[in-house]
This record gives C-alpha cells, sequence and structure tokens, in this order.
C-alpha cells in the first residue's frame, strides 16, 4: 500500500489534501522497467505532437518574424537573408529536442539520484489530476519557484510518472554549455535563453515568437521560473515579467480562448546547495557549472537530504483572472502579426499575475519542523550558539509552541503525526548536522572546520566563519516567513511607533512593505488587504485585540508580539547599517562593486566590536536588496551613462528612510510616502 500522510491547508481551503510518496513504489519495484514503460499521454486536444523541426519552422516562417527581419535590416542596412539567417541561428542555439528516448534516460536516471538523495518525494495527487485535466483543454503554463537544481527535472519527472505531457522547459544558456549533459537536457525539453539579452531585437523577436508558438500550439505544457533565478536564501525573489508577458500575448490577442497557469510550490527538508548558497551570499565566486563539476558533486549521494514535498496547485484560469483588468479590444487595432508595445495597462496585469503566482507559490509551500527550530534559533544571542550552546528541552518547548502559532497562520508543516514529538525534533537535528550539532544536551552552531595553519585565524575570518552557519540557518527561517510576514510587520510597527492607533501603524505598515518589497514579495495595490490579514491573524492567535480605531497587544500575546517582531529585526538592523553607510561613509556616487564589499567590510567590524548582533547584514542579497529599494524610494538613482550599476546617492533622502525605521520620524515626513506609489 501506498505511503500517504495529509497535511492541513491554508486557512482559506475547506479540505485537506493527500500527498502520495512516489519514491516508495520506486523502491519495490525496478527502475529500468519503470523508465521503459509505455508511455500514454493525453495532449492539449488529443492533437498529435509537434517536432522540433516543425516548431521551428513554424517560428521562422511566422509574420511576425519576418516583418522584424525586415525592420532590423533597413535599420542596419543588412540584407534581409542575412538577418534571417542569423534567426535561424539563434533559433538553433535555442531551441528544445524534446525526445522520448531522452526522457526515459532521465527517468532512469532522476530515480538512482533521488532514491539516494531523498527519503521520499512527496506529491499532492488531487493537484496532479486537476492538471492531467487543464492540459486537455487549454494551453499549460507550469509556474514552480526555483530554490534548487533539483527542481529542474523533479517536475518532467512526476509527468512522466503519471502519463502526463513533459513540458518544454526554459532555463539558463549556461547549463546548454555543459558538455553531454546540455544535449540531455535539450533532448528532455530544454529551451536555452541567455541571460544577458539587453537591446538584441532580433534574439528578442526570436524567444517572444518561439514562446507564443508554443503556448499557440499547446502540444505540451511549458514550464519556466517566474522568479528567473534560483533563489539562494530560500526567499522567493521579484518576479521577472518578460517571459510572463510573452506567454500571455497570445491570450490577449484573442489567439488562443484561454491559457491555465499551474502554481507549483516545491520544498525541501535540506536543500543540496546550502553551504554553497551561504558561501556565495559572502562574496565567494560561485563554482563554474561543468560536466566535471557536477561529476566531482557526486559525493553528495553520500548524504541524506529528508523530504522533498511538490504541490501542484489548483490551476488558474488566466480569462477569469484577467476579466476586468485588461481590454482586449486594444489588440484588434493592429494586426496580430505585428509589433506591439504592451499598453500600461497590460504591464500592470501582466505584474500583478506573476506577483499572485509568487505569493500562491509561497502559500503552497510545505514547511518542516526544522524551519521552526531555524527560527529560534536565530533569535538566540550568538555566543549561546557558538560557546554556551542553546538548552535543549527549552528549544523543543518553544518548537512545540511555534507548531500551534505557524498553524494558526496558515501554513502547511509536515510533522509526522505518528511520530513521539520528541523524535520528530531529534531526527530534524541529526538531518541539519551539518548546521547544528547536539551535545550534553545543549545544541552549538557548527563552523566550518579550520584548516592546518601556521598563524592563528583572524577575528574578520572567524566572522566569517560563524556567518556561513548563520546564514544557512536563516535560509530555512525564511521559509516560514510566507506565513508570518504580514502579522510580523505589524508587530514591527507596534513595537517601533508604540502606537496603537490603525491609521498610525498602517502607514508603517506600508513604509516597511515598501522598504522590504524585494525581501517579501506582495502584491502590487493590495496593502490594505495585506493589513488586514496582518490584523486578523493577529487577532486569531491572540496577540492583539482589533477595533475600527486601534489595534492593541492583548495580555497573553506578548511572547507571540515579541517572536514575530524578533523575526524582522535582522532585516532592520542590516539595513541600518547599510542605510549608515550611505549616509555617513560612502561616496555620493558609487557602483555596486564598491558598495557590497565596503557594506560587508563596515558590517564585521561593527560585529567584532559588539555594536552589531545580526551576521545577515554580511549576505550580498541583503545589500542588493537595500540597493532596489532605494531606487524605488527614490533616494538612489542609477547614472544612465555609467555601464557600471553607478549610483548617485540622496544622503538627506537616505538619512530621513533611517530616522523613520528608527522610528524617530513618522513615515509621513518622508517627501513620497510610500504608499502613494503602490
Amino acid at each position: 500500500m501506498t505511503h500517504t500522510y495529509t497535511a492541513s491547508g491554508r486557512a482559506r481551503m475547506d479540505h485537506e489534501e493527500e500527498f502520495v510518496d512516489i519514491l516508495e513504489e520506486r523502491r519495490r519495484s525496478c527502475d529500468l522497467g519503470h523508465a521503459l514503460r509505455t508511455f500514454k499521454p493525453h495532449p492539449y486536444q488529443g492533437g498529435p505532437p509537434c517536432s522540433t523541426a516543425e516548431l521551428n519552422k513554424a517560428v521562422l516562417e511566422s509574420q511576425y518574424l519576418r516583418y522584424v527581419a525586415k525592420e532590423i535590416a533597413m535599420e542596419t542596412g543588412s540584407s534581409v537573408v542575412k538577418v534571417r539567417e542569423e534567426a535561424r541561428r539563434l533559433l538553433e542555439e535555442m531551441s528544445h529536442n524534446l525526445q522520448l528516448s531522452s526522457i526515459r534516460l532521465m527517468g532512469y536516471t532522476f530515480t538512482k539520484v533521488a532514491k539516494r538523495l531523498f527519503s521520499s518525494i512527496y506529491v499532492n495527487m488531487e493537484g496532479l489530476s486537476t492538471l492531467q485535466k487543464a492540459i486537455q483543454e487549454t494551453p499549460v503554463i507550469l509556474m514552480p519557484n526555483h530554490k534548487s537544481y533539483v527542481d529542474f527535472l523533479v517536475i518532467s519527472y512526476i509527468l512522466f510518472t503519471y502519463d502526463i505531457p513533459v513540458p518544454v522547459i526554459a532555463s539558463g544558456i549556461h547549463l546548454a554549455g555543459l558538455k553531454m549533459v546540455g544535449e540531455i537536457l535539450r533532448r528532455s525539453g530544454a529551451f536555452s535563453i541567455r541571460r544577458a539579452i539587453g537591446s538584441d531585437k532580433l534574439y528578442w523577436a526570436v524567444l517572444s515568437e518561439y514562446v507564443k508558438t508554443i503556448v499557440r500550439k499547446g502540444f505540451a505544457p511549458m514550464e519556466f521560473y517566474v522568479e528567473g533565478l534560483r533563489s539562494r536564501t530560500l526567499k522567493s525573489l521579484m518576479p521577472k515579467l518578460g517571459m510572463m508577458h510573452m506567454v500571455l500575448e497570445p491570450y490577449f490577442k484573442s489567439e488562443v480562448f484561454d491559457i491555465t497557469l499551474v502554481p507549483i510550490s516545491i520544498s525541501y527538508d535540506r536543500l543540496l546547495e546550502e553551504s554553497l548558497l551561504a558561501n556565495e551570499l559572502l562574496g565567494v565566486p560561485k563554482p563554474k557549472e561543468t560536466t566535471t563539476g557536477l561529476l566531482k558533486s557526486t559525493k553528495i549521494l553520500q548524504e541524506d537530504y529528508g523530504s522533498m514535498h511538490v504541490n501542484f496547485g489548483r490551476p488558474m484560469s488566466v480569462r477569469q483572472m484577467c476579466e476586468g483588468k485588461i481590454n482586449r479590444c486594444q489588440y484588434n487595432l493592429t494586426p496580430r502579426d505585428l509589433p506591439q508595445k504592451p499598453t500600461a495597462e497590460a504591464q500592470a496585469c501582466v505584474s500583478w499575475l506573476a506577483h499572485l503566482m509568487v505569493r500562491v507559490q509561497d502559500e503552497g509551500s510545505v514547511i518542516s519542523p526544522w524551519t521552526l527550530m531555524a527560527c529560534l534559533l536565530l533569535q538566540a544571542p550568538i555566543t549561546a550558539l557558538t560557546e554556551e550552546g542553546l538548552l535543549w528541552h527549552q528549544l523543543t518547548g518553544k518548537t512545540l509552541w511555534l507548531r500551534k502559532l505557524v498553524l494558526d497562520c496558515g501554513a502547511r508543516l509536515n510533522w509526522p503525526a505518528q511520530t513521539p514529538d520528541s523524535d520528530v525534533m531529534s531526527s530534524a537535528v541529526a538531518l541539519h548536522c551539518s548546521v547544528v550539532h547536539r551535545k550534553a544536551g545543549r545544541v552549538y552552531l557548527v563552523q566550518e572546520e579550520e584548516p592546518a595553519r601556521r598563524h592563528p585565524i583572524s577575528p574578520r575570518e572567524s566572522v566569517m566563519r560563524t556567518a556561513s552557519g548563520v546564514l544557512m540557518l536563516a535560509s530555512y527561517r525564511n521559509q516560514s516567513l510566507p506565513f508570518f510576514v504580514r502579522p510580523a510587520l505589524l508587530a514591527t510597527a507596534l513595537h517601533i511607533t508604540q502606537s496603537t492607533q490603525r491609521d498610525e501603524l498602517f502607514a508603517f505598515f506600508c513604509f516597511l512593505q515598501e522598504l522590504f518589497s524585494y525581501e517579501f514579495i506582495s502584491i502590487p495595490g493590495e496593502l490594505s488587504q495585506d493589513f488586514e490579514e496582518a490584523c486578523s491573524l493577529l487577532k486569531k492567535c491572540g496577540a492583539a485585540h482589533i477595533s475600527q480605531q486601534e489595534v492593541t497587544p492583548s495580555e497573553g500575546g506578548m511572547e507571540t508580539l515579541s517572536f514575530l517582531q524578533a523575526l524582522i529585526q535582522p532585516f532592520i538592523d542590516s539595513y541600518q547599517v547599510m542605510l549608515r553607510y550611505l549616509s555617513e561613509e560612502g561616496d555620493q556616487v558609487l557602483t555596486e562593486k564598491q558598495f557590497l564589499p565596503a557594506v560587508r567590510n563596515l558590517a564585521t567590524r561593527l560585529i567584532l566590536s559588539g555594536e552589531l548582533d545580526t551576521y545577515e547584514a554580511l549576505s550580498s542579497d541583503t545589500q542588493k536588496n537595500l540597493l532596489l529599494a532605494l531606487r524605488r524610494l527614490e533616494a538612489v538613482t542609477k547614472s544612465r551613462a555609467s555601464e557600471e550599476n553607478e549610483f548617485n546617492v540622496n544622503k538627506a533622502a537616505v538619512r530621513s528612510i533611517g530616522d523613520v525605521l528608527s522610528g524617530k520620524i513618522p513615515p509621513q515626513m518622508l517627501q513620497t510616502t510610500p504608499d502613494a506609489r503602490l
């Protein structure tokens, strides 16, 4: 009998979902038999598959690409024949070459690897069933989150296992360059996209027509990561809108009746790349992706990475979601085959849908007991983690308290019901022995082993060793933030403003959400809804009394409010360090390459002097997110003439933002209030 379990859904869901461990059957049967079995998918409208040659021919002969080729030929003085030949070359570089034989090879290899890496891969069967129906009715776009290299093939593997058409997948061109592996990925459905397209008009035209042709024909689902890049912090990233607009354009132009978007949430107990990502955040260069490097990484097969959850969300109709948000009649004014610049209305609709997908991905994630323990470990003094150790019974007791809170906030929690709580938590710590270890009733942070050296380790090196472990902990904590962030921002507003007035708290809540807009992704135009959700959750967990005019902390709610506020504090402390550098120490004009090491040096000095407690200020992603937020707040502007990401800093504006964040002045004192721009 297949092993299953149920996971509580979000508060708005009216039933429990069944997750099935698809590896259990693989452990009992022949891997080769699974790979070579008859594959009987039911494609879109029962149509025949489209070969790579047929797809590429349709793209090259499209009226759209012919028109763009003539335009480029006129602009550059080249011949149309040469431009079209270049388009053909770009398409050959880009296109997939999906073949069932390669899917079978991928299925066999993935089974072997997955059984070594993971104890289980859970899939929600209801979501898979609704996906199977949706693929037969409309073109389908699969939109998973992106946290690990494993994401890339797990969706294809699951669909192959259940006789659902395997997707064509948008991937970075760096993967296509891997010897042998690149070609295997291409034959498994991957099509390659350059990371830096810039203003290359022909490349944009070939890519967009390729994507739109796949959507129009609907012969296979298309899969792409709306965030664009793999998250190095396990937090969702700001969505990229280019690919999103390409897949939606056939609907906007009425070339298809509807398109179905399927958000997919992939969650990991333990991430394969945990230490690699932490080191990247500390400025260690990312290793170049090569086939040799991939083969050398096979040592990870000796490790245990726990469970993976793949949650196929409810299919979402673009036709239904866009109703009232976009007037498609405007597309009838221009022939479909001619390039059209998207209207402001279309851009707003695409942005809203992309942000909504990220929110739904977050809400569909499954968090583990370790995530809760990471939240609590990071709220302990750093000396407790590195020197004294945190008492085990205190950590486990608080984790059980936090379990109720996270369920009240609507999370799905993978907490085995038939296993004693103490065993669940002991197993979680044992699984993450690369981050913490347990000794004599206490828990300690694992620090990088000191190599043999003639000279003692320097204080700065010691900070970096500790920071690596802290950032690994932070990445697991971040998996809980989608469920906590809105009440946590309100708890922070209560703490900093020392006010209970709803209008004052709402103004500060809006300021925090705007300042941290690249840390915690929110849906544009929904500040009021987010604030009301925060109020509702604080009331639900007994932390506050809510009235039309006030939000008042309850007598028994201080522990909850303190925990939630402490979740946001590392971000506040990190941002204050960076704001201090920009307003006091940094030049008025600087580049990103100058800013990152300078801020890291300042944070290191403050940590060594005892002025700063959080090691998260050393993270390059946090530093980049602040720069992006300051540009949005118009406190930093990018120099158009510069090719090196040169920024002009308005020191007075930066100083004012720091003063608002510390509670010295209200957000209304800023020249442009954050909520006014949203």
